[in-house]
């Protein structure tokens, strides 16, 4: 009796520990996880290897990524750091690509870090999916970068609500991550510390992305997100001040020869970020 006891005990250990595995992470992820992959992780910029020189060259003022497209300032203002980045966006309903024959996903979020300072990102925001039968779901997370990205709860997201995304670091190993829905009065709050020593923000880059994230090592199929525009955006400094969208620098996805988005910054409070399939002639 006594071995029976200690070989059930054993199982439910055995269960609960494959249970967080699958659960841990991002409500995506987690269904992500169903079909056999774990682990929801918004990665830093990939630079995207497969953009034609020359025809890249005729867009002036735009990089080049695998997973990111928004505006990113690369560098704060002389002598200060990049202590908050804050924007609202109304929310996209999200649909499948031509073609798609897998569920797919898009994610839009406000970070620090993860573009030239790649040892960490601070961020939150908010993940759409669209299923092949034409399901949607939303899920509102944060993270601190290399640690996965954790669902909120207590807040509900449709098509159409106005969400307000702020992120704050009160030091280099500790800050705040906020999202508001506008529409419904509902807002989540959530203090972080860096996962590690070494995973400490430096305060160099602020973000507005759209993101085809990854899970489990490798990305999400991307959704057509149609268009996501970032308004009020705004970057603040630790010397108290705050720098706008004007000079960001803009990055487009490239997947496989094709370039799949297209950002601009239309003023010095907005980001936007289309969904657009143009080949780059490769």
């Amino acid at each position: 009796m006594k071995a029976s006891t200690l070989a059930l005990s054993q199982i439910l250990l055995l269960a609960a520990s494959v249970a967080a595995a699958v659960t841990r992470g991002h409500g995506l992820a987690a269904r992500v996880a169903a079909r056999g992959e774990i682990a929801r992780l918004t990665h830093p910029k990939v630079p995207a290897v497969d953009v034609n020189e020359d025809e890249a060259a005729n867009r002036t003022n735009v990089d080049y990524s695998s997973n990111w497209s928004g505006g990113v300032l690369t560098a704060p203002p002389s002598g200060t750091k990049f202590t908050s980045v804050t924007a609202q966006f109304t929310v996209p309903k999200p649909s499948l690509p031509s073609g798609a024959t897998q569920d797919s996903y898009a994610s839009a979020w406000v970070g620090i870090d993860g573009d030239t300072y790649t040892t960490a990102i601070l961020q939150t925001g908010v993940d759409f999916g669209i299923s092949t039968s034409g399901q949607i779901s939303y899920d509102a997370w944060y993270e601190w970068y290399p640690d996965y990205a954790y669902d909120f709860s207590g807040i509900d997201i449709s098509t159409g609500d106005t969400i307000r995304l702020t992120v704050t670091s009160t030091n280099n190993d500790a800050g705040v991550a906020v999202i508001e829905n506008l529409s419904n009065g509902q807002s989540v709050t959530q203090s972080l510390k860096a996962p590690s020593s070494t995973a400490t923000l430096g305060g160099q880059n602020a973000e507005w992305i759209v993101e085809d994230f990854d899970s489990n090592g490798r990305q999400v199929p991307f959704a057509d997100f149609g268009t996501v525009r970032f308004i009020d955006a705004a970057a603040g400094t630790e010397d108290g001040g705050t720098v706008g969208t004007s000079e960001a620098d803009l990055l487009d996805i490239s997947q496989n020869g094709k370039v799949l988005t297209s950002a601009s910054a239309p003023s010095d409070t907005e980001i936007v970020v289309e969904w657009t399939v143009t080949s780059m002639g490769i």
